[in-house]
This record gives structure tokens, sequence and C-alpha cells, in this order.
């Protein structure tokens, strides 16, 4: 694993390189490899990458351990603790249709700023006021930036805590990762936030105007280094990005299938319960076919290795992943900051050494 990334760090294809792997609750790969900025400052392993949407995978974890432990019903209307939010037919909507990104509320204002995003208040109001784009359960569309904020009020209104905080006490202290995984990062650790560097030809293609994904993405807040590297963003609660270590994120995977001092986040049941798929079509915001779990995407960036009810876990626009696979008992994390969107090659290529050394690839 060091020298597949290595090399590609000396051929300029990867800048700043973290991969984490834990196989049955053993750390068997930490790799921390190449330049956390252009200024030379050298990659740590407690060095923090903005992950983008690889964070909505923690954000589903925070509600799954509330679940867990009895205080979130998944069957809630997000209006019953959020009565503003039942406008426009919306009282239907529930914080299942929120985890499977079938709420019907993907749209944003064509107009929002990085600072409207940056402010929780402002981006709850919008919220409160969006009409519905289809009947709550009746269709999938990637909730790009909406699903954090729905997640993340419907939990605060429900346990008086905001979602980082809950983050931090019910996973990253008990696991020994609080400096690790961040919706928003404290203003003591932003210098060690890796530098999201752009690749060369590596611009975003932006979706036709008026379609349905520029309408739940409005430019000035797609994914793109300027926007990863803000102080503003970085600080503020977005959980539908966040930063974090590799290490920090198989961690909490890991926990997750009950293999980090012997302590599950979740009983096996429920383990099981949100890795199944429950959505087999269309995209209605992207425009794809695509498949869901609860609250994660079945995805493995070794296809061959994914299974359907056993593999979990999310991938950002920026090529970072996490994910975890319960038949094989492995948890992996890949952070990297040379900036390409929709870039898995690296990811690919860690899973792939994975799957060939623990076992997982499927053979014709």
């Amino acid at each position: 694993m060091q020298d597949t990334v290595d090399e590609r760090i000396d051929s300029g294809t990867e800048l700043g390189v973290q991969v984490a792997v834990i196989h049955g609750g053993r750390l068997v790969v930490n790799v921390a490899s190449g330049l956390a900025d252009v200024s030379g400052r050298v990659v740590q392993p407690d060095t923090l990458f903005w992950a983008s949407s690889t964070a909505k995978g923690v954000a589903s974890t925070v509600a799954h351990v509330l679940a867990e432990l009895g205080v979130l019903d998944y069957d809630m209307p997000l209006a019953a603790v959020w009565p503003e939010f039942a406008q426009h037919g919306k009282d239907t909507v529930t914080v299942r249709h929120v985890l499977c990104h079938t709420a019907g509320v993907p749209g944003l204002p064509a107009d929002l700023t990085p600072a409207e995003l940056c402010d929780w208040e402002r981006m709850c109001t919008v919220l409160a006021e969006a009409q519905l784009w289809w009947e709550p359960g009746t269709a999938f569309g990637y909730h790009a930036h909406t699903f954090g904020f729905l997640l993340g009020e419907t939990l605060r209104r429900l346990t008086e805590r905001s979602i980082s905080t809950l983050l931090r006490e019910l996973i990253t202290a008990p696991l020994g990762v609080a400096d690790e995984i961040h919706f928003g990062v404290p203003d003591r650790l932003l210098p060690s936030v890796a530098q999201q560097v752009a690749h060369a030809g590596s611009g975003p293609n932006p979706p036709e105007p008026g379609s349905a994904q520029a309408r739940a993405l409005p430019a000035a807040v797609a994914p793109t280094p300027d926007l990863a590297n803000r102080p503003d963003i970085l600080r503020a609660d977005i959980p539908s990005s966040g930063t974090m270590t590799a290490a920090g994120a198989a961690r909490m995977y890991a926990a997750l299938l009950g293999h980090v001092d012997e302590t599950a986040l979740v009983a096996p049941d429920r383990l099981r319960t949100i890795a199944d798929v429950v959505y087999t079509r269309a995209d209605m915001v992207m425009g794809v076919p695509t498949q869901w779990a609860f609250g994660y995407s079945p995805y493995r960036p070794a296809a061959a290795a994914a299974r359907g009810g056993s593999t979990f876990g999310m991938v950002g626009a920026n090529g970072s992943a996490a994910f975890a696979d319960i038949e094989s008992g492995v948890a992996v994390a890949i952070m990297r900051n040379r900036f390409s969107v929709g870039d898995f090659d690296l990811a690919t290529r860690v899973d792939t050494l994975v799957a060939q050394s623990i076992g997982g690839l499927h053979h014709d």
C-alpha cells in the first residue's frame, strides 16, 4: 500500500494521501504520505482532509447510534420536532426518508452563497420554506447539501444538541478520535487541515442550467478547491460534508462493525439493517441509475468486492472514501488533497489491494 501511494505521489498524480485499513479490529494499514499543501507541509497521520460527501456516512452514523439508544424513531416526521418544516405538505417527511434520500427536498435557491451555506439558521429557514419535488418516499434523489441540514436540525430539535456535539459525545470521544472527524473544524485545528489543490484539467463539468442537478447544487456551493479551502466553510457545521483523517474515519466504521475494543456502536441486527439496499432505480436529481442503503451508499471502489447488504459507506466528490464490509470485517478510508471531481482511481486501487489481501474480490 505504501509503495502504491508513493508511486502516485512521485508521479504527481497525488499530492498528499492518507490510507487506513482496519481488519477485524486490527489496524493493518496507516499510510500518511506526500504534502499537505503547496508550501511543503508534510502529511502526518493526524492531518485533517476535507472529505466532501464522505461525511454523509458520519452524519448517518450519528442518527443510527441515537436510534440504537432509543432516542430516535426512524419513522418520526421531521415536523414533530420542527413544526415550521411542515409547510407546503412536508408534514409527512420522516427521518427514514431523509436517510434514504427520498424526502423530496433536494432543492436550494439558485443564488445561494457559501456564506449562506455556513449560516445554520438561514439554511433551516430555506428548507422549512422549500417545496416538495415529489411525494416523500416515492422517489430517490441525491440531497447533496440539504441532507445534512434536514438531519442535523431534526436531531438538534430532538436532543437540544448540535450534530457536532452529538458526534463528539456519542462517537468520536468514546472512540478516541475526537480531533479526527468533524463537520465544523475547531479553530485550534484549522492549521492541521490539508489544502485542496486542483489537478490540471480536473474542473467539474457544470450541470445543464435549470436541470434537477443544477437546482439541487447551485454553482456557488458546488465542490471546488476554493470552496473546500475557505475557513468559514471549514469552521461551519455543514453535515453533508466534513473534515477528517483516514484513521479516524476507518475507526468509526470499524466500531459500527463491532470491532473496536469489543464495543459496537450498533447491535448486529441494526448493522444488517443499515447495510441493506433499500433503493435500486433512477436518481431523480443526478439523472443516473443508483443504489442506496439505509443512510449510506452500497458502492465500493473495487466494484467486484462490493456486496449488497454487506458493504456500506460513502465517497466524496474529491475522491475521498470511507466504508466498511460486514462479511470481510474490513473498514477502509482514503483521504487525498489532489482535487479532481469524481476521480476514484486511487480509492479503487487501494480497495483492490485490500480485497486481494483480505479476500472479497468476486471471480466468475
